[in-house]
């Protein structure tokens, strides 16, 4: 297994170019996993701005969702993969949840997320390549007026505590600097 280093915080905090930079310094050979999907003009417009970031010869797959499943008939010729984001990846879980409410059963939202990060752990493990994860830290403000966005923090704060136990690294980007909150090496010579 490759080294998984998280990168953790809020939004426009410089998650993804802080990724991006650390893959330019550590890997020539780059796959990179994008999650959004261009669900409406901003959006697309966004998604436009990241792909113009990239460098064009690293390699691009768009999954929005069942990362893990994918990967497993997709060998990874890349020293690194970068997953760009897993709140995205979460959100999109939430979304194709079949309802005839507002929002989708708990227990089915919970279960469909439980399932994504077993197969998007048991992926990293089975590489050989180093992995970044980005992702949003949502439970710093305000708790959500609204059930759905309750579900939906909380569910995306269990997928990060679950990445963040099997990292190596963790970063918080706070105002574009990235704050290390975790190094393995640390942790383990301290012990």
């Amino acid at each position: 297994m490759g080294r998984l280093t998280l990168i953790l915080g809020g939004a426009r905090s410089g998650k993804s170019t802080f990724a991006q930079q650390l893959a330019e310094e550590r890997f020539r050979q780059v796959v990179y996993i994008a999650t959004a999907r261009g669900l409406d003009g901003e959006m697309e417009a966004r998604i436009a701005v990241h792909k113009q970031a990239r460098p064009s010869h690293w390699v691009t797959c768009e999954f929005p969702s069942n990362v893990g499943e994918r990967l497993k008939s997709l060998p990874l010729q890349a020293g690194g993969v970068i997953l760009d984001c897993l709140t995205m990846l979460v959100s999109n879980l939430l979304m194709d949840i079949p309802s005839d409410e507002e929002e989708p059963d708990q227990d089915e939202a919970s279960a469909a997320v439980q399932i994504e990060m077993d197969e998007l752990l048991a992926a990293i493990q089975r590489s050989e390549a180093d992995w970044i994860v980005v992702s949003n830290e949502v439970g710093l403000g305000l708790v959500p007026p609204y059930s759905l966005g309750r579900l939906y923090r909380d569910l995306l704060g269990r997928a990060n505590q679950r990445l963040a136990a099997s990292a190596e690294e963790v970063f918080f980007l706070v105002a574009g600097i990235p704050v290390p909150i975790h190094n393995f090496r640390i942790q383990s010579k301290m012990k």
